[in-house]
Order: structure tokens, then sequence, then C-alpha cells
């Protein structure tokens, strides 16, 4: 059981580094990720790499390919629009199924997240509060497969945003759309906040097509 225990920690060190790697675009798309030099660098067996590499393919953040094996994920228009696409379907799945459960502190959790995206400094910062607005929008959904499929999607969604700001330098703002769907939220308009919710993601897809 420790030497399970050990191996899950080991994975769980290597998905964080890498993932932050990629999402900050320090490891360039299709870049290759070998087995034996994550292992070395981390002073880890090949069981936890193995590990840490289907968890990152499970965030679309690396690709297994036959007979090239295990790359960081292309940032194509393909993979941008895929991205958006299934984040737009599975969120509002989501959020319908959060909507009923949504209390007064589920709402004051969601405008938290909100309030700290408007105010961030850095696109570090906004990204975080980003992430954290669009857990809390579906959080109550209690459908933990779901969840974590769109953990996975929005970690992808912000490799997209930091390779934007490459691109065009990243300034404070203030997000509209977010406050339009809490404010769809708060009157239990649940239509009108999934179009909203729809809309807002898809326009990743559109900012992003410059930079791809």
């Amino acid at each position: 059981m420790k030497d399970t225990d050990s191996n899950l920690t080991a994975a769980a060190r290597i998905v964080k580094s890498i993932a932050e790697r990629i999402i900050s675009g320090a490891l360039a798309p299709d870049a290759p990720l070998r087995q034996d030099h994550v292992a070395r660098e981390f002073g880890s067996s090949h069981v936890p790499v193995r590990e840490a590499f289907r968890q990152l393919e499970a965030q679309h953040l690396v690709v297994s390919l036959p007979r090239r094996g295990v790359r960081v994920a292309p940032l194509d228009a393909n993979s941008v629009r895929e991205i958006a696409e299934m984040r737009a379907a599975l969120e509002v799945v989501a959020l319908r199924n959060a909507v009923p459960r949504l209390t007064p502190a589920h709402l004051a959790k969601i405008e938290l997240a909100l309030i700290e995206a408007d105010s961030a400094e850095t696109l570090s910062g906004f990204e975080t509060a980003n992430r954290a607005f669009h857990r809390a929008l579906v959080a109550p959904c209690g459908m933990p497969r779901l969840l974590a499929s769109l953990d996975g999607l929005q970690l992808a969604n912000s490799r997209l945003v930091f390779a934007m700001a490459r691109h065009a330098p990243w300034r404070p703002r203030s997000n509209q759309d977010h406050r339009l769907i809490l404010a769809a939220l708060r009157a239990r308009n649940v239509d009108q906040a999934c179009s909203l919710l729809a809309r807002h993601i898809q326009t990743i897809e559109r900012l992003a097509a410059p930079a791809t």
C-alpha cells in the first residue's frame, strides 16, 4: 500500500510540474516527453511517469501517438475548436444540473471568483480566478466524472489563454460575460445562463484563431 501511495504522490508531482510547463509555453506543442528523461528528472521509477502521462492526456495537455510516443498536445485550429466545443457542451450540461442545487453560499462563491478575476493584476492571477469561477458554476451538479473532465478541459483552455498572451500583451479587465451569467443565475433563468455560458466559452475559439 505504501508503494502505491508513493507512486501516486510522485505522479501528482510530475503532473503538476509538466502541466505548468505546457500551460506556460515552456514546453512547446509537439515537444517529445521521454519516460526515461522524466523519471530521471524527478528521481522516480517509470510507474508514476506512466500514470502522470495518462493524467496529462486526460487533461488534453499531451497526446500518445503510435511510433512517436508521448508529445505535448498541438495548438492548431482544430485543437482549439475541439476544446471550445467540448467545453461548451459539457459545461452547459453541468450547469443545468447544478442550478437546482445552487444555494446563496454557492452564488457568493461564484461572485467572489468573479471579483478576484476582475481585480487580478497578472495573467496567472486572472487564470486562477477564472478557473475558480467556472468550477464554482458547476460544482453543485453532483457529477464527479463530468467535473473531472471539465477540470482537464479548463486547463487546456488556460493554455490557450497563455498562448494568446504571447501574441498580444494581457491587461487587467472586467469580464462582462461572467457578470451576465451570474445575474441570470440569481434570476434563476437557466436557459439564459446556459446560452450565455456557451457563447462565452466559444469566444475562446474566435480569439485564439490568429495565434494558432
